[in-house]
């Protein structure tokens, strides 16, 4: 398939899922990032004397306090990992075509909302950065960053991506991080990032990561460093490990995220997101700042 007709195959299904399902979902999980100057008026009894506007005030002879509101307008960024482990797949579909669909339809709910979305592709370093930016051109632009990506044996350094993001965004931005976590010491600079910003990960897994089936011998390969071992599918005891450990893993990611105070959600890519993506908006109403 050409890359015109996959990023038109994107867009069919993505589209109609971000209107149907995800346009009331996510703006009410995001309603705003912050507070923009509305407008002056005199002082009335029991109004807040912290939002005197002094000069007014000294000018009219005559209390008043300035007014805001809260700005609608969010800045969405998605951070999306591309490293060697993202075109990993036995499922039918690979972790980074996952990915760049859910990217698809958050970059849609974005935009149907008339906010702006920027995107940023990070393996061992930060390999593409767009601004945000509004408009269907603009989204399918991103999406056709996203579909064209090539597969690659490159590890992954989330903690560099997140640094570069923090150092970029110039206003208080909705942060979405994509990614299978496989990544070192990334926790301070999610903290850092989260602290400014409203985070979330969204952990994407393929079924054989957890459950390895009963095949004898089999070489495993660490899609990271190259690394490839073989390993006996026919203990039962091993195959339990493999599981235990993935389990593991995923509970420090979660954990590292709950601790700098962002959201997680782990999808895994042979199972429908369309009710899981809906789920979390509905139950993460996190308008305004934290």
């Amino acid at each position: 398939m050409d890359l015109l007709s996959k990023v038109r195959k994107i867009e069919i299904k993505t589209r109609r899922l971000s209107r149907n399902l995800f346009t009331g979902g996510y703006h009410s999980a995001f309603k705003g990032v912050g507070m923009s100057f509305s407008e002056v008026r005199q002082y009335q009894y029991g109004d807040d004397v912290r939002a005197i506007d002094w000069n007014v005030t000294a000018r009219t002879g005559t209390p008043h306090l300035k007014i805001f509101e809260e700005e609608r307008e969010l800045t969405v960024m998605l951070l999306v990992d591309i490293s060697g482990s993202a075109f990993f797949g036995t499922q039918g579909v690979l972790k980074q075509e996952f990915l760049a669909e859910i990217c698809a339809v958050l970059a849609f709910s974005a935009v149907s909302n008339n906010d702006k979305v920027g995107l940023l592709l990070f393996s061992d370093k930060t390999d593409l950065f767009v601004p945000p930016g509004k408009g269907r051109q603009h989204i399918l632009r991103l999406i056709r960053e996203l579909v064209q990506v090539k597969q690659n044996d490159r590890p992954t350094n989330l903690a560099g991506a997140l640094q570069y993001l923090r150092r970029m965004l110039k206003r208080r931005s909705v942060c979405f991080v994509l990614s299978d976590f496989i990544a070192p010491d990334y926790a301070a600079p999610l903290r850092v990032l989260a602290r400014r910003h409203d985070c979330v990960g969204i952990h994407c897994w393929d079924l054989r990561e957890r459950a390895l089936p009963d095949v004898g011998l089999l070489p495993l390969r660490d899609a990271e460093s190259n690394a490839v071992r073989w390993v006996d599918t026919t203990d039962p005891d091993f195959r339990r490990d493999f599981s235990r450990q993935f389990d593991l893993r995923l509970a420090r990611t979660r954990a590292q995220f709950r601790e700098a105070g962002a959201g997680f959600l782990s999808l895994q890519t042979s199972e429908p997101y369309v009710q899981a993506l809906l789920h979390f908006f509905e139950n993460n109403r996190r308008g305004g700042r934290r």
